[in-house]
């Protein structure tokens, strides 16, 4: 449902308000600083991504509402402390915003997403407290799979990337053969560094064929569990015990989870009103 932004501005409002009265009547509320809500913060974030992947929309909107209480109430805490409140947070994001938009904002001319994301890492460098190096506004403490796909994103933003994809394949390749030797030699370090340079350049052939490679890990993930959890109930109706269980009928239970999977998206291709 379309709300008319007079209607947002009200909600907002009610928010803030609603924010203020818990942080001087609430114990829990009163209490709370920086350091105790980060790992709020991360756990809201990550059931954010939950429902994203699962594309679940009421889901995504609660989840929006969590994450959008934690930014507001860090602007309440600075606000406290007489560092910042919600309004320069938004005044900031919105130079932010125009200064890294020329195209649209200014006389820069950019067409394509393409030309945009040219002139992007140019622009932060250039921005007022901005990074001061290209791999600076990477945050050091971003889980490692996505560190490792903005690192790479950023250097192709200058200009540091293969002249064709299809050379990437070589280098994964490469480093699968080295660290197969390593592996060979019985060195853990050595496998363990040569292990990292494969997830590496197989990150790097994800980026180049535009697929993002955290989120194709994690519908995998969901795969597995899927077909797992299915071979695990069906033994349990058996009254059986899965260390019970050859790996023969384990396989065999993996491949019925396999073929349902297929069955229903089969269907649900052919009549896409069904998973309404």
């Amino acid at each position: 449902m379309a709300h008319t932004r007079q209607e947002q501005m009200e909600a907002f409002g009610r928010f803030l308000d609603i924010l203020d009265e818990l942080r001087e009547k609430c114990p829990w509320d009163r209490k709370q600083t920086n350091e105790s809500l980060r790992p709020n913060t991360i756990e809201e974030t990550y059931e954010l991504c939950d429902a994203l992947m699962r594309d679940d929309q009421s889901d995504i909107c609660k989840e929006l509402g969590d994450v959008l209480l934690h930014v507001a109430f860090y602007a309440k805490i600075g606000s406290e402390k007489g560092h910042f409140d919600i309004k320069d947070v938004c005044d900031r994001l919105c130079e932010k915003l125009i200064f890294r938009h020329p195209h649209v904002f200014g006389e820069v001319q950019a067409n394509t997403a393409e030309q945009v994301t040219e002139n992007w890492e140019q622009l932060k460098l250039k921005e007022k407290g901005g990074n001061k190096t290209v791999l600076s506004g990477v945050p050091s403490a971003l889980p490692s799979l996505i560190k490792a796909y903005r690192i790479q994103d950023k250097a192709r933003n200058v200009g540091f990337d293969w002249e064709e994809r299809e050379q990437v394949w070589d280098k994964v390749k490469e480093e699968i053969r080295e660290f197969q030797a390593e592996v060979a030699h019985l060195d853990k370090e050595k496998a363990e560094a040569e292990f990292g340079d494969v997830l590496f350049s197989l990150v790097n052939a994800a980026r180049l064929y535009k697929i993002n490679p955290d989120n194709a890990l994690e519908r995998t993930n969901q795969k597995f569990i899927r077909r797992f959890n299915y071979l695990e109930a069906h033994t349990i109706r058996e009254g059986k015990n899965l260390h019970d269980m050859t790996l023969a009928e384990m396989d065999q239970l993996w491949e019925e989870a396999k073929a349902l999977e297929k069955a229903e998206e089969n269907e649900k291709n052919e009549n896409p009103s069904s998973g309404r």
